[in-house]
């Protein structure tokens, strides 16, 4: 069980535990989710939409795989089905592929001389928020600062190679 002040994720929003209050003989959280503090969300304790945040041990053990992490090799016709089904699966994995896969097509349309899709850029900007807010509050570092850190610790994986 959760204490007030703890985080967690609630579907794919990091939320900070502000109450445990008991309601007819349930036990509920109130939630805050990081990245809209208006929002008050009320959920039972015992709810399989809630997990513990990553551990920096296994941020750590992903940010090494993510040069391995494959890209998705599918047509254009059915990636935008396959973004959707991995975001909604929600894993750390499944949103580096969106993450990777989005930024090489967006970074040879570039180096075509060709403009980038909304649909891809939509993507990467879902995935990177879903990915480094949870990171942030684990790594205790801003949005931004997590986000650097990540690009920086890859690329000092694949030029050490």
């Amino acid at each position: 069980m959760f204490k007030i002040d703890d985080y967690l994720v609630y579907g794919k929003d990091v939320c900070q535990v502000k109450e445990i209050k008991k309601y007819h003989d349930e036990e509920y959280y109130l939630l805050i989710p990081v990245k809209d503090k208006s929002l008050k969300i009320n959920i039972p304790v015992k709810n399989d939409k809630i997990r513990k945040l990553i551990s920096k041990e296994e941020i750590d053990k992903l940010i090494n795989n993510i040069p391995t992490i494959e890209i998705l090799d599918i047509n254009d016709k059915f990636i935008e089905s396959e973004y959707k089904k991995l975001l909604l699966q929600g894993n750390h994995e499944d949103l580096i592929k969106i993450i990777k896969t989005t930024y090489l097509k967006n970074k040879e349309r570039l180096d075509n001389k060709k403009k980038t899709t909304d649909r891809d850029n939509n993507y990467f900007n879902k995935a990177e928020e879903i990915l480094y807010t949870e990171f942030s509050i684990v790594l205790n570092m801003s949005y931004e600062d997590t986000k650097n850190y990540i690009i920086n610790q890859v690329e000092k994986i694949i030029t050490s190679k």
